[in-house]
């Protein structure tokens, strides 16, 4: 897959793992240009009690300001919510890597309806971590998808 890097990947599993390891939702995220991390972040609404501490938007806020989001990809351990999608959109990212979608068929048509290109590489870590909390935290999974 061309302009995807397997090492933010690996990264966004070893942020997803750390969540896990704190009692929270395995999520992670990196914003990076090229190879350069401009930020990472990982699912924090059980360790901060912040419902919109998802991975992707600790990873956002952990990059701090930037003046243009031009030539930036955002990396993510697993599809994006709708949350997510639509920061994604508004700030103008144009390119999103999904590690796995197998456990959560987020936004990608969503995303790529309105330019941004999804890469999705199917990585058996990030789906088999997610599975793993899914079975063992139903209820934690349903809160963090809004499911009723």
């Amino acid at each position: 897959m061309p302009n995807v890097n397997l090492h933010l990947i690996a990264r966004c599993y070893d942020l997803a793992r750390k969540s896990y390891d704190e009692g929270g939702l395995p999520i992670g995220s990196v914003l990076a240009r090229g190879a350069e991390v401009i930020g990472e972040g990982h699912n924090q609404r059980v360790q901060h009690g912040d419902p919109i501490a998802h991975g992707e938007m600790d990873c956002l806020r952990n990059a701090g300001r930037q003046p243009s989001y031009a030539g930036l990809t955002l990396y993510t351990s697993l599809s994006p919510c709708m949350m997510c999608a639509g920061t994604i959109v508004q700030f103008g990212i144009r390119h999103v890597v999904i590690a796995e979608n197998t456990n959560f068929g987020g936004n990608e048509d969503f995303l790529r309806e309105r330019g941004v290109r999804v890469d999705i590489v199917d990585d058996p870590r990030c789906t088999d971590l997610m599975a793993r909390f899914i079975a063992e935290k139903p209820a934690l999974w349903n809160e963090d998808i809004a499911a009723s």
